[in-house]
């Protein structure tokens, strides 16, 4: 029989779409794990944690691992029965110890000073930051490894760095890597740890953004994916309000992920987006069709998350906001179903290319889609006017035949 507590959790595993079978699971361990702390006058709340649930997998000797070969397996499902109960816990108002104690790693002095620096004179947006201080990080291993103080740092331990980048990534990312570079080496010079300023000898690939037109789908394909989707079963609703933001607006996937759930003016129809690059807020008309996406998965689907405003989050407990890993994972999922090979380039941005290539074929003003896009530069737009190809094809003039 269950106590009140089991069942308020039981209810919100329940509406947190858990089945039937993985609650049955969950309430084993949970009650093996309550035995287990009567019995040794522990707190049961004290031992919600990671460490706590991992001396407790340590101690059970129970009938589910006498004599099996997959003990490791029954401790990873007690670890998430006991998880998922101690989130329920929490959202009921519990007070129970942090799951994991996750300390940020501690950065070195000068890493640290040099973000304080780019955020106070460039106004670098984080995804930048985050990407230039690994280079930053990696330059400086570099020379640890080469046993070369910073101050005595040459021109052929920055040449040596680029060419080992150039053997593990591509042409555009080595390019990316440089200029993080020269921001770095421009940085060490201002502060007078170089004497000499080496930002201009980081001599990147020749590399050019339009050579290659951005990789895009059919029309058709984007709709057979979206209707891959089966919306009956979690997280079917998700996952098509999701691909809808995608493909109608051309979203990226940070936007989508980054959307609340007071972003939606129901009232106005429209839908706030912030550009996580500039942090500027652009709207956007709610379309029916999207509204009513939106709608089935904040009824129907969404799990009962409290204390979170993120608008698409995680099927499971912890109810934690998804990344882009997972949407990408998903929408391969889909294209597989759909009978469309996914190859390792198919994610949500070449939704938002086949949408851009889409708009810029049915004659939408380059300006308007820049703008819609949140791209800084026009030139960045007027990439897709190469695989609008069918427009491209109705301003061909004809061949004027040759006279004899």
């Amino acid at each position: 029989m269950m106590d009140d507590r089991e069942r308020a959790v039981v209810e919100l595993w329940h509406r947190g779409h858990l089945s039937p079978g993985t609650i049955r699971n969950y309430l084993y361990w949970v009650r093996r794990f309550r035995t287990y702390c009567e019995l040794r006058k522990l707190g049961e709340a004290d031992r919600l944690s990671s460490m706590g649930v991992r001396r407790f997998t340590r101690a059970y000797d129970g009938p589910r691992l006498k004599g099996r070969q997959s003990a490791q397996g029954y401790c990873d499902a007690a670890r998430n029965a006991l998880h998922a109960w101690a989130c329920a816990l929490q959202a009921l108002g519990v007070a129970v110890p942090t799951w994991r104690n996750s300390s940020p790693a501690m950065l070195p002095a000068l890493i640290e000073e040099y973000c304080a620096y780019r955020r106070s004179h460039n106004g670098v947006a984080n995804t930048t930051l985050l990407r230039d201080t690994d280079i930053a990080r990696k330059f400086l291993l570099h020379l640890r490894r080469r046993r070369r103080p910073l101050e005595a740092a040459a021109l052929a331990d920055i040449d040596a760095f680029v060419q080992i980048l150039s053997a593990s990534i591509s042409k555009g990312a080595v390019a990316d890597a440089c200029s993080s570079l020269r921001a770095f080496l421009r940085f060490l010079y201002s502060t007078e740890r170089l004497a000499t300023d080496l930002a201009s000898g980081v001599i990147a690939p020749r590399f050019r953004a339009s050579a290659r037109p951005p990789r895009m789908l059919p029309w058709c394909d984007v709709r057979r994916i979206l209707h891959s989707i089966t919306r009956s079963e979690p997280p079917g609703k998700r996952d098509f309000a999701i691909l809808l933001l995608l493909i109608t607006y051309g979203m990226g996937a940070a936007e989508v992920l980054g959307l609340r759930i007071e972003d939606i003016d129901w009232q106005a129809a429209m839908l706030r987006v912030r550009r996580p690059k500039t942090n500027v807020r652009i709207e956007l008309p709610l379309l029916p069709v999207v509204a009513k996406a939106l709608s089935a998965y904040l009824r129907r689907e969404r799990p009962p998350a409290k204390g979170t405003a993120f608008l698409f989050l995680r099927k499971n407990m912890p109810y934690m906001p998804m990344t882009s890993g997972a949407i990408r994972h998903r929408i391969r999922l889909y294209a597989n179903r759909a009978g469309i090979a996914p190859d390792k380039m198919l994610g949500a941005h070449v939704f938002r290319h086949s949408h851009a290539s889409r708009q810029v074929d049915a004659g939408v003003n380059l300006k308007v889609l820049s703008d819609i896009l949140g791209h800084r530069s026009p030139s960045s737009t007027s990439v897709y006017v190469r695989v609008a190809l069918r427009r491209l094809r109705g301003v061909g003039l004809p061949v004027p035949r040759q006279s004899r």
